[in-house]
């Protein structure tokens, strides 16, 4: 097994790393350096600007904070409550019914390192958007239920989401390494991006950006040599283990499938 391998105990190390990162990994810690070097890549010259009174977006927003508040209690209330997790064993456990392969940081260390790694560059391009555009989340705006302590998210701004733009990074990078698996893992990304609009953390212009400020970011990510030779060891790595692994239960990955294809926005009006 790879953790009695020598030759995994830095990867190990590094998926470790990343796992005791908790909720802060997707949020680019300072002292942590991804592919890009800090200031390499400007965000905000990309993403609309916030939302405001005034604009269409804005009024989107607020209806469809009200209105997903009837997710309360729901199944799909359960599974943004659960999206909420952002370790790295979590968000391996997320994404393996979608791969098709049953993901542990130890199966999976370099994987792991290499999510966490350009992790770090999207996070920071979500931690140097909020702070520009210092916008709200929704429950401070309007009253209603959320799905985890809203004392854990005032500190933080709303736009763009960090969750989502850590999921879409997880779901970006897995569906080039397992391209047969890609819808599957996209549509799994974008679930976990459309959590934060049932949990009530963020608004749904928020989580689009996320979606976006993942992307764009990853682009300049995938053009450095370093990412490019740790991508080919990742893949070379899961390759192996989808021939070899356990598959996730069946009926975990059909409950989580049924939930998927749910439309979040059935209740909304235009």
């Amino acid at each position: 097994m790879a953790k009695n391998n020598p030759t995994m105990k830095l990867p190990v190390l590094v998926a470790i790393t990343c796992m005791l990162a908790g909720a802060g990994a997707f949020a680019a810690d300072k002292a942590e350096q991804g592919y890009l070097a800090p200031g390499a890549f400007d965000i905000v010259s990309i993403l609309q600007p916030a939302p405001t009174q005034g604009d269409p977006r804005y009024d989107a927003d607020r209806a469809i904070f009200k209105n997903t508040r009837t997710l309360v209690g729901t199944a799909r209330w359960e599974m943004a409550t659960n999206d909420v997790k952002t370790d790295g064993a979590d968000m391996m456990r997320d994404f393996s019914c979608a791969v098709g392969v049953s993901l542990t940081p130890e199966n999976a260390p370099r994987l792991l390192a290499l999510i966490g790694k350009a992790g770090r560059d999207t996070g920071r391009s979500s931690s140097v958007a909020k702070t520009h555009f210092k916008r709200l989340r929704p429950f401070q705006i309007d009253d209603g239920n959320i799905c985890q302590s809203k004392e854990d998210l005032t500190h933080s701004f709303d736009y763009p989401s960090g969750h989502t733009t850590w999921g879409w990074t997880w779901a970006s990078i897995l569906a080039e390494l397992a391209p047969d698996r890609a819808s599957a893992i996209l549509a799994r990304g974008r679930a976990y991006g459309e959590s934060r609009i049932v949990c009530g953390a963020h608004n749904s212009s928020a989580v689009e950006s996320g979606y976006l400020t993942a992307s764009a970011t990853l682009a300049a990510v995938r053009t450095t040599t370093k990412y490019r030779a740790d991508f080919a060891a990742a893949r070379a790595e899961l390759a192996a283990l989808r021939k070899t692994g356990s598959a996730p239960a069946p009926n975990v990955c059909q409950a989580e499938t049924n939930l998927i294809s749910q439309n979040i926005f059935h209740a909304v009006t235009p």
